[in-house]
């Protein structure tokens, strides 16, 4: 059996951090991905925020896996240091959480340009956020989320390979790629694989973009979760199931529906041989 380390946003559970938690640990896993805490975002949380929140997550005897920051799920006409700036809080707060991994975008764009308009301007965006990181000692993991520069895997590639930090490497999301029309282990794996630090699990149906629970959509999960149990990653797996609600910021499940998508990837992690703890 392959070990992998399961986590998970949690809050897609509740606003609490306790509750949060308890989910979690109900469904084993020993690691939170961190978004926001009581309905306020990672990069806006305060010193005395961040200290209680990691406070309470080394008092249940867990780890944080991710700070899921929305550095670069703006407009990429704001500055430069607009994002650096916003960086360097999500940074902070990595450090109090004790993760070395802080999730980021490519930046979105004016419905009237068209991606390659925005090309210069998202590197060098994207540069100046992975010179923070490898100043700060922390690696950016970009994950492909539909209207952004890096929606598509050709793209999120020029992102990587242009910028050439060992900072800056790939939260892969299928779901996010089957709403952008593509065929997430088929076109892109081994493409994307070298790069591939992160995991993040949720499908989706084609026909319509619904976000679903791993297994039930067309983000060709069993494949590439059998793939990455072929090339021995032994990284994290964290739910992002987005049952409930979706917004420009995330998404929600509640406790439930969370639990559900829990199950489900269990499922088939369970029948390709890959553990989750």
């Amino acid at each position: 059996m392959t070990p992998w380390k399961l986590s998970g946003f949690g809050d897609e559970i509740d606003p609490g951090p306790a509750v949060q938690i308890a989910v979690l640990q109900a469904l084993g896993a020993r690691h939170i991905e961190v978004r926001s805490a009581r309905g306020v975002n990672i990069v806006d949380l305060d010193e005395s925020q961040l200290t209680q929140l990691a406070a309470v997550v080394r008092e249940r005897g867990m780890s944080v896996s991710a700070v899921a920051s929305p550095i670069g799920k703006v407009d990429v006409s704001l500055p430069v240091e607009h994002e650096v700036g916003r960086l360097q809080r999500a940074i902070r707060a990595a450090d109090v959480l004790e993760t070395p991994y802080i999730r980021i975008f490519s930046f979105f764009r004016d419905e009237n340009l068209s991606a390659e308009d925005i090309r210069d301007d998202v590197l060098v965006r994207m540069a100046a956020l992975a010179r923070t990181a490898e100043a700060a000692g922390v690696t950016l993991v970009h994950e492909n989320e539909k209207d952004i520069y890096g929606d598509i895997p050709a793209r999120v590639l020029d992102v990587i390979e242009s910028v050439g930090s060992d900072r800056l490497r790939i939260a892969w999301d299928n779901a996010n790629f089957v709403q952008v029309g593509v065929r997430p282990f088929t076109d892109g794996y081994a493409m994307l694989r070298p790069h591939l630090e992160y995991l993040q699990l949720k499908d989706a149906l084609a026909a319509t973009g619904e976000v679903v629970p791993v297994g039930e959509g067309d983000g060709e999960l069993r494949e590439t979760l059998t793939a990455l149990r072929d090339d021995g990653y032994a990284g994290f797996a964290s739910l992002e199931p987005h049952l409930a609600d979706v917004n420009a910021l995330g998404g929600f499940s509640g406790p439930e529906a969370f639990g559900r998508a829990g199950r489900a990837l269990r499922t088939l992690t369970d029948e390709i041989g890959v553990t989750l703890s």
